[in-house]
């Protein structure tokens, strides 16, 4: 299959050599969302339960789907901001993954022509 890659186009493999670049660069990433959450806590006489209610929080949480379940977990302040960076780079890995396999359309029809001479 090496022999292959070498064979494309140089415009073709520096397209697909920066789309690996740019997965490893990513490290880690999470799928998912980051999302605010507001809530009453239940005590009598809180600023919760007047009318109008004015909700606690904001809190933060980070939901995924898992093997096929919805996964939720409440974070920290100080988590906030990275889970949002894990998450964006998730995005960043699915555009990335997207455009390998259009490159990867490009090669195999190169790879045809190149085995037709």
């Amino acid at each position: 299959m090496d022999d292959v890659y070498d064979q494309l186009s140089p415009q073709l493999r520096e397209r697909i050599d920066r789309c690996r670049a740019e997965i490893v660069d990513l490290d880690l990433v999470l799928r998912g969302t980051v999302a605010p959450y507001y809530t009453t806590c239940g005590k009598k006489g809180c600023r919760c339960q007047a009318n109008p209610p004015i909700l606690h929080g904001p809190y933060y949480q980070w939901t995924s789907k898992v093997d096929g379940k919805t996964k939720t977990i409440r974070l920290r302040k100080d988590d906030v901001e990275l889970f949002k960076q894990l998450v964006a780079k998730g995005r960043r890995l699915d555009r990335i993954v997207a455009e390998w396999l259009q490159l990867s359309i490009e090669a195999a029809q190169e790879i045809r022509e190149i085995s037709r001479r």
